[in-house]
């Protein structure tokens, strides 16, 4: 029996791109069967792709977040390179932009301006505050927005704010496009139209400080910046084992502590001590709570802690780096890594969490060099081979 096709098998996505917030949502979609289009500038592409070149020779955010894309170079300054993607757009599903505040609407390519013309269209706008307020043309780099949505300062240790180490107003941008995008298409499956998708960094980001925000909203304490500790809960912190590994556990209850104190901790009368017997109290004292903890574990190497924990029924994890990530044995045996074809030969890459078992694997296609695609699309648009010789020649496409 034939899997199911891949749930976007026959979607086409336009893209003007850059950087991470939009190519990651496309990416999302070209895994699940879309056909992206990338539009790059012809002098350099999408600017992602000179971050770094540590993915042997290639940049490693733009290796992350554009397999499975064909490159467009072309100038959409020029009336000309104008012309073809309007082209391309009048023949797609979805178009996606994330261009600085107002540069897509001077182009005509805002959603509100596409959608009007192509009732069918589903068209994304991602900027970093809105389209509007008092906030809609400041820059918006991602750790700019993390400062704005308070993400750092309940990140990091009492007396160091941290910015957290991945792009994370990127990423939640990222996903409610995508998200935004599989709504719109089921919408536009029953109804026939599309529409505009808005998406704000601030405002998803701001979306996942729910915790905090609704603490302090309804007249909590802001919690306070514990590092890898718990604000309310004790123990929940790293501990380093006799051969210098780090373990994080955490107790969530009374008789977790009591299981602690008893299989690992190996003084079972803490159980019933006043000052640990419950959480409260623990949080108390957290000081002599994690001197408790650290003193055991401090006996045992990381092997042996963990299988005590795990047996006692205490959630505990190792702080892996992200080596240790690359070779994580349940990655492995769940047979989540595949390679994926570059400019370069083939890179590693982890297969999409989204799985869907009984349908076909996620389209994990090439990554694309610097207009690669550029001839074949122009083609398919209609233009001759002496029109493309004629854009080449005044630098309209690479």
């Amino acid at each position: 029996m034939s899997p199911h096709p891949l749930p976007l098998d026959g979607i086409t996505v336009v893209a003007v791109e850059q950087a991470v917030a939009a190519p990651f949502a496309t990416r999302q979609l070209a895994d699940l069967g879309a056909r992206v289009i990338k539009i790059e500038r012809p002098d350099g592409g999408d600017f992602a792709r000179g971050y770094d070149t540590a993915a042997r020779g290639l940049a490693s955010h733009f290796v992350w977040c554009n397999r499975g894309k064909e490159s467009l170079a072309i100038d959409l300054k020029d009336p000309r390179g104008l012309a073809v993607v309007r082209r391309l757009v009048a023949g797609a599903d979805v178009f996606v932009q994330n261009l600085a505040q107002g540069a897509a609407a001077r182009l005509g390519l805002d959603a509100a301006t596409l959608c009007a013309a192509h009732p069918r269209l589903v068209a994304v706008d991602i900027s970093g505050y809105g389209a509007d307020g008092p906030y809609a043309h400041k820059r918006a780099y991602d750790m700019l927005v993390q400062c704005e949505a308070g993400l750092v300062s309940v990140t990091g240790t009492p007396g160091q704010p941290v910015k957290a180490g991945v792009p994370a107003a990127d990423i939640a941008a990222a996903m409610y496009a995508f998200s935004g995008v599989l709504a719109a298409l089921l919408r536009r499956a029953t109804t026939g139209l599309g529409g505009p998708v808005e998406i704000s960094m601030l405002e998803a980001l701001t979306e996942w400080m729910g915790h905090p925000l609704h603490l302090r909203m309804h007249g909590g304490e802001t919690p306070a910046r514990t590092g890898l500790a718990h604000p309310v809960i004790a123990p929940y912190d790293a501990f380093e084992t006799a051969d210098g590994e780090h373990l994080l556990l955490s107790v969530q209850n009374d008789r977790e502590w009591r299981r602690l104190t008893e299989q690992v901790l190996g003084r079972p009368a803490l159980a019933d001590d006043p000052d640990f017997a419950t959480n409260t109290a623990r949080t108390a004292h957290r000081e002599r709570t994690d001197a408790v903890v650290a003193e055991a574990l401090a006996t045992l190497t990381a092997k042996e802690a963990l299988a005590g924990l795990d047996a006692a029924g205490i959630a505990c994890a190792r702080l892996n780096t992200v080596a240790d990530v690359a070779a994580h044995p349940q990655l492995a045996t769940r047979d989540r890594w595949r390679e994926v074809e570059s400019p370069v030969g083939a890179l590693r890459a982890m297969l999409p969490p989204i799985t869907l078992p009984g349908g076909a694997e996620p389209r994990m296609g090439a990554v694309p060099a610097l207009g690669e695609h550029t001839e074949a699309l122009l083609r398919a648009a209609g233009m001759t081979d002496e029109q493309t010789a004629e854009l080449r020649r005044d630098g309209v496409i690479a």
